[in-house]
């Protein structure tokens, strides 16, 4: 009966759509919409009745470790600031291991531009294979010479297929772009290196050189510092 019953064709009961007179208030909605906005209501509901519990239930003299480490500020807890978390010597262990990581990104951004210029200067060139030809006579000489010059004449432009020109463009844009990355990670690489040696090694007073001080003009930041008396 139930496979007669779903063979029946049935009237599809569709939902009314928004009246012409009521467009300015929107789409009309629909049961799901309805479902979705009780779900989330309920959900919100239920998080505000478990929150009132557990304020109503809190012990007065109850501890933990966090409160030391935060404050109340018009009734909203703040942690203190983690500045001062780490040592001197955590921080310079960190950024060593920082300017390790720029150091090896940047030595590997360098030899995979090698390799894309290596290949696209072969593709240019067009190189002939190598082979050795042994002759009898200097004829025979002369004849394998004109056919080797004749076999390295590079072919005209118009006969290279379009996927092997575009797939060349896209690899000189590769580079392009490889070589500015590079650039980045030489600089980044420079700044960081220069605020360890400024933090850790050497110590005292120092200040930094204006343009007029410069011996020798230069983009980058030069420090000098003040001299001390050795005991």
């Amino acid at each position: 009966m139930s496979s007669l019953r779903n063979a029946i064709s049935r009237r599809a009961h569709k939902e009314r759509a928004q009246p012409s007179s009521r467009k300015k208030f929107g789409l009309l909605e629909k049961h799901k919409d309805y479902v979705v906005r009780a779900k989330a209501f309920h959900k919100k509901e239920e998080t505000l009745r478990k929150l009132k519990e557990k304020a109503a239930f809190r012990n007065p003299d109850e501890f933990y470790f966090q409160m030391i480490k935060t404050r109340t500020v018009d009734g909203v807890h703040k942690p203190e600031s983690l500045a001062n978390k780490y040592t001197q010597e955590e921080l310079m262990l960190m950024k060593t291991q920082d300017i390790g990581y720029i150091l090896q990104k940047l030595q590997s951004e360098r030899k995979k531009i090698e390799k894309l210029t290596a290949v696209l200067h072969s593709v240019d060139n067009h190189p002939s294979n190598r082979h050795i030809y042994y002759a009898d006579d200097r004829e025979e000489a002369r004849e394998l010479q004109s056919q080797a010059s004749e076999s390295r004449v590079t072919p005209p432009s118009g006969d290279i297929p379009d996927l092997i020109k575009r797939k060349t463009a896209g690899s000189y844009r590769e580079v392009e772009a490889r070589n500015s990355r590079v650039n980045q990670l030489e600089k980044l690489y420079m700044e960081m290196s220069l605020k360890k040696e400024l933090q850790g090694r050497k110590k005292g007073r120092k200040r930094k050189l204006r343009e007029d001080e410069l011996v020798i003009p230069t983009s980058k930041p030069v420090y000098k510092w003040r001299s001390e008396r050795k005991r």
